[in-house]
């Protein structure tokens, strides 16, 4: 199997070029990495102190955000790497200022892996939730260099658990720890005989509860709600709005919405925009406008959401209509609001917790988004419950990035 892993590996990275030439997102993902080794070498000595974390995306990003706050403080010596596999995390944070430097994981071959390592010659990696790669793992192994699994989430579906997946159980071997989320992952690393396992939970309980205790006042947005009763949906697709459009166009006067589309283009913006019957307004459009006469506020940027659930009194989270994925409910379960989603979100662990809970509630159709919203805007204690029962899932779930630390400051020091 890790022959053909390799031959596999080997046979994508040659035809990476071509690949580039077919959409945009794959046009990132091949020429970003061009320019990795390039600004190594540039950043690199061979005499540095090195913390090295690996992110899939933006969602594990954010999830490695407190551990690596945590360790600038502890170890300000320290350079901070941080690599990514997707264009979408690699985009949204290449200047980040947390990180000393921010660049594309080169593919997995044996030479680009020993190549990085060289290079970067870090004294600890940590990789976070679910990114495996084998060859990178080997050569750290080899170079007796501490690799550390955090928020890390495994299912039984998945190869190492599988009759075929002993070239993957091996590279699980390479790992020096696992920090997991849940007690499935635990149990599952167990019965393969793993013991170097710990049930720490989910860091991005931590991310999102800083979040509170932030300044999260954004001007334009309270002249905008102006005392009316608020519904954000945040991180919408097309499919979301085939869901909440029409609660949208007959809802009372003395609701205002904010609505922040997953895609923020003119088209798709604009796009919306004229799907809504009553006054709404883009956040391109604001300036010089009476914010308060427009009932629904469309944030046609970046940026801002995380500040804007706290202004909310109710949650719409997209992504679970279509097949896209689930978008964060943390950030809204933060500020203690009750939350709304889609209804494909079997894989997100969080999700069907919070539900359970009744916290969150999941809609399949307009009528039930309809049926839902209306009791949440119509009874406020059983809103504020609600909300109630999603603060305290947040504040009941906090600090695995501690127990992380604890274990990460003996292979530092």
């Amino acid at each position: 199997m890790g022959v053909l892993y390799n031959i596999f590996i080997s046979i994508f990275n040659g035809i990476l070029p071509l690949l580039g030439l077919f959409t945009p997102k794959l046009k990132l993902f091949v020429e970003g990495r061009k320019l990795t080794f390039q600004k190594l070498e540039e950043h690199f000595s061979g005499q540095d102190r090195t913390l090295w974390f690996h992110c899939a995306s933006l969602g594990e990003y954010e999830q490695g955000v407190p551990v690596m706050e945590e360790l600038k403080k502890k170890y300000p010596d320290y350079k901070l790497l941080v690599t990514f596999f997707s264009p979408s995390g690699y985009e949204a944070k290449k200047n980040s200022t947390l990180a000393d430097i921010i660049v594309y994981l080169p593919m997995d071959t044996k030479a680009k892996a020993k190549r990085f390592i060289q290079l970067v010659n870090p004294d600890l990696a940590v990789f976070i939730k679910y990114e495996f790669w084998p060859n990178y793992l080997k050569v750290l192994e080899v170079n007796n260099i501490p690799a550390v699994f955090i928020s890390a989430a495994f299912r039984e579906d998945q190869a190492f658990f599988k009759w075929y997946g002993g070239f993957m159980r091996k590279a699980l071997k390479t790992i020096d720890y696992f920090f997991v989320q849940d007690t499935i992952s635990k149990t599952l690393l167990e019965a393969q005989g793993f013991t170097n396992v710990t049930l720490s939970g989910d860091t991005r309980f931590d991310r999102v509860s800083h979040q509170i205790e932030m300044d999260n006042q954004v001007d334009f947005i309270s002249e905008f709600i102006d005392k009316r009763l608020c519904i954000v949906i945040g991180s919408s697709w097309p499919e979301d709005e085939e869901v909440f459009i029409e609660f949208v166009n007959t809802a009372s006067n003395d609701v205002c919405f904010i609505i922040a589309p997953h895609e923020i283009k003119d088209s798709s913006a604009n796009s919306l925009k004229q799907k809504i019957k009553k006054g709404a307004i883009l956040y391109s459009e604001k300036d010089g406008k009476d914010l308060k006469d427009y009932r629904v506020f469309i944030m046609n940027t970046i940026g801002y959401l995380s500040r804007v659930y706290s202004y909310g009194d109710i949650a719409y989270v997209g992504g679970a209509m279509g097949t896209g994925g689930l978008h964060n409910i943390l950030e809204p379960a933060t500020f203690g609001i009750p939350i709304i989603i889609g209804k494909n979100f079997e894989k997100f662990r969080e999700a069907k917790q919070l539900q359970k809970l009744a916290g969150l509630f999941s809609v399949s159709s307009p009528e039930e988004f309809s049926q839902v919203i209306n009791k949440l805007v119509e009874d406020k204690k059983f809103r504020e419950k609600t909300g109630m029962i999603a603060g305290h899932f947040i504040n009941s779930n906090t600090g695995a990035t501690a127990i992380i630390i604890e274990y990460l400051d003996t292979k530092i020091e």
